[in-house]
């Protein structure tokens, strides 16, 4: 998976990114066609600090708010809970980016930030 905004820092512009709260983010998006529903996520989001995540988010929600609905009985349902998800900022995987990243050569001694 792909991963928008990263630009390949290095692991001391990363820590410090990271110590600073930027953080990878993740949305959903849900689409419905009568009696199958599709939840998926987004690529994944690298936001730094003080960067919104409106504009990342609101595709997906769109889609999900347009098309969502329409699946009996689970689009209504993942569709609640993708626009939930995404209103309040997205799933932060910053955790498991950071570890996943840890194994690469490029990263070594890359700190991964504590879970909140």
């Amino acid at each position: 998976m792909e991963i928008i905004n990263f630009d390949d820092l290095g692991v001391e512009e990363l820590n410090k990114e990271l110590e600073n709260g930027s953080r990878f983010i993740v949305f959903e998006y849900c689409i419905s066609i009568i009696i199958m529903t599709f939840k998926q996520p987004t690529e994944i989001y690298f936001v730094r600090r003080g960067e919104g995540t409106f504009k990342h988010s609101f595709f997906p929600s769109f889609i999900t708010f347009m098309l969502g609905w329409w699946g009996f009985p689970w689009g209504p349902i993942y569709s609640i809970g993708a626009l939930y998800s995404n209103l309040r900022g997205g799933k932060d995987i910053t955790h498991d980016i950071v570890l996943s990243l840890k194994k690469s050569d490029d990263y070594q001694g890359l700190k991964a930030p504590r879970r909140k």
